[in-house]
């Protein structure tokens, strides 16, 4: 039962370090160009509260408007080459009349937030782009193939439906297929979720990406290697990924008209008092104060505040929530989708049951057990020498190791001869066990059975909380979708109180379950670890991963990155975003009615341009201080998820 110690991605990777996010980050122009922009910001505000000569921060604050939104203006006037107009080059024109009016620490403001926005879109698509090409690696580059009797070593993309390929122990697979001869046990964790390796013998089918155990096989190709499972996978998450690409806040829906009206208004407001005979200095002026009123500073400021601080505040948590749209959009799920592997469990087995025969004590059998099992770097053997070591229990020596594949281990320990490895008839006791599908293995002392050990994947200590909580807040328990046995869910939801279960799935499967949800007007969550879950978070309304142990491809498909691996985060997350919302409503409905209350003076009557500037700054900032509440220490506590969406008045 002894395999080499596996490389199991959905297990072993690590988040990105700190170093090679930001050298990733600054190779990317808007990136760059939204740093200097908001250094030079940084120098401005220092500058204009220390006192300084007036040119000084002004130049400051204009640098930061030119490096800012040089992107920004050159993408309108793109867009106005192809008769279209966006909110962008609106921002730069209201920034330019800020200027023009004396009002240039507002226009450095307005650049640097959509500079920053610019720059962490561009840095999101970057990281999911590069995480699916290195998908790839998963699979190896080469393989080796048999030509009769001899074995030729090809490139990984040249074998051909039909073709057989030898995989030596540590070996991964090249390419999907089914067992032509041999046997060995077969890590899928990367591709199914299953915690345990899984025997394999001729006729099953087999997984490229997949890490061969002790054995040896021999595999017939059944698909061409851009048409294996785990190419489909990265196929998956390109394609989910460029349809979400297409979701923006609430404001950014609604721009391309504001801005068409807002310009329409203006020149309006310009020409007709011209055309009825008025000065052109009061038409000029009268129009730039309606530009400044109408512009959407306030509005902008009334969605980003309260987004930003929930990150903010969530960061401080353990919870990394990628983006605005992505903390908006935890507000409004109504549906949740888990993992098992790794999400619910911790995704590496545990003894749960020992049982002996009569005659010996549980500590006894694990500690034979455990004896000869130390030298084995099967999941089983790690298991039972750590339940032993867990109870405080000594390892006893082994001499004539011997491992056999998909039988078990035998070996000497204290003068005995002791197998650990499959039941060869039933287990006196183990009915509960084996209808829990749970992994049994049988323990012999000198050729007579001494009892048997049940393993099974352990459940994360807030899991049961967890699930509790998110059934409250959405008023329906969460879906469980793994590609784990079916026995093995089931039981583990039972014990969680999941009533929806579908198990033995493949990445596409979980895509289409997700989608099917959508199409009954679900807004979904899918929270996942592993590679097989990256295609469900790419295509989920919000995808959450858990950071510690999911790998790169997980991470940059999600929207959300639990680092601490804490589920009890995610009601905590939900109930945040919840009262961001309801912040940003209050924010839009502020920033509106003053906005309408001005625009109306100014056309019906004549607004006084300071008087315009101070009702539109004053709108400004009393929105983005309501924004800034979250912020608060208190926040994260304060907004428990329930059923009805609200949290509670602290």
């Amino acid at each position: 039962m002894t395999a080499p110690v596996l490389d199991r991605p959905t297990r072993s990777v690590p988040p990105p370090r700190l170093s090679a996010t930001l050298r990733t980050a600054l190779t990317l122009p808007e990136v760059r160009w939204a740093g200097l922009s908001l250094a030079l910001f940084a120098v401005g505000v220092v500058l204009h509260l220390s006192g300084a000569p007036a040119p000084l921060w002004w130049t400051a604050y204009l640098a930061c408007c030119a490096t800012g939104g040089w992107e920004p203006a050159a993408a309108g006037v793109q867009a106005l080459r192809e008769r279209t107009l966006d909110v962008d080059l609106l921002m730069v024109v209201a920034a330019g009349g800020a200027v023009a009016i004396g009002q240039v620490f507002d226009a450095a403001l307005l650049i640097v937030i959509f500079a920053t926005s610019g720059a962490l879109e561009a840095f999101a698509t970057r990281r999911t782009r590069d995480a699916v090409r290195a998908l790839t690696d998963l699979a190896p580059e080469q393989a080796c193939r048999l030509d009769g009797d001899r074995e030729t070593v090809v490139p990984a993309a040249d074998l051909q439906v039909g073709d057989l390929v030898l995989v030596r122990p540590g070996d991964r697979l090249a390419a999907d297929g089914t067992v032509e001869s041999g046997a060995s046990e077969v890590d899928q964790a990367s591709i199914t979720g299953e915690p345990m390796p899984v025997d394999k013998q001729v006729g099953d089918e087999v997984f490229a990406g997949t890490a061969n155990g002790t054995g040896t096989l021999t595999v017939r190709v059944g698909t061409a290697p851009h048409d294996s499972v785990v190419a489909r996978i990265g196929a998956l998450v390109e394609q989910a990924s460029e349809t979400k690409a297409g979701t923006q806040l609430f404001i950014e829906k609604v721009e391309q008209r504001y801005s068409v009206g807002v310009v329409v208004a203006t020149l309006a407001v310009f020409a007709v008092p011209l055309l009825l005979g008025s000065q052109l200095q009061d038409a000029l002026l009268r129009a730039m104060t309606f530009m400044i009123v109408a512009s959407p500073c306030a509005l902008v400021l009334a969605t980003m505040p309260p987004l930003l601080s929930a990150i903010a505040t969530s960061g401080r948590h353990g919870v990394l929530v990628t983006s605005a749209v992505a903390m908006e959009g935890l507000g409004s799920v109504t549906a949740v989708v888990v993992d098992k592997t790794g999400t619910l469990t911790d995704g590496t087995p545990a003894v749960v049951a020992v049982s002996p025969t009569a005659g010996r004590t549980p500590d006894e059998l694990l500690a034979l057990a455990a004896g000869v099992e130390a030298p084995s770097e099967h999941p089983v053997g790690r298991a039972v020498v750590a339940a032993a070591r867990d109870r405080g229990l000594s390892v006893p020596a082994v001499a004539g190791f011997r491992a056999r594949v998909g039988q078990g281990v035998s070996g000497t320990v204290e003068g005995r001869v002791v197998a650990v490895g499959r039941a060869t008839g039933p287990l006196p006791g183990a009915g509960e066990e084996e209808a829990r599908g749970r992994t049994l293995v049988e323990v012999t002392v000198d050729g007579v059975p001494a009892g048997w050990l049940a393993l099974s994947d352990r459940l994360r200590p807030s899991a049961a909380a967890t699930v509790t909580a998110l059934r409250h807040a959405l008023g329906r328990s969460p879906l469980l979708l793994t590609g784990d046995d079916e026995r093995v869910a089931r039981s583990l939801a039972a014990e969680l109180g999941i009533t929806d279960v579908r198990a033995g799935l493949l990445p596409e499967d979980k895509v289409a379950a997700v989608r099917e949800l959508q199409a009954q007007g679900h807004r979904v969550m899918v929270v996942g670890d592993g590679v097989n879950d990256a295609p469900a978070l790419a295509a989920a309304d919000v995808g959450v991963a858990m950071g510690g142990v999911g790998s790169d491809l997980t991470v940059s498909s999600a929207d959300v990155v639990v680092v601490r691996d804490d589920l009890a985060t995610l009601p905590a997350l939900v109930g945040l975003s919840r009262r961001a919302r309801r912040l940003v409503v209050q924010n839009l409905v502020v920033a509106s009615t003053v906005i309408v209350a001005l625009v109306t003076w100014d056309l019906v009557w004549h607004l006084p341009l300071p008087l315009g500037v101070a009702g539109h700054e004053g709108s400004t900032i009393l929105v983005a201080l309501n924004g800034l509440r979250l912020l608060r220490r208190g926040a994260w506590a304060a907004a428990p998820p329930t059923a009805a969406g609200r949290a509670p008045r602290r």
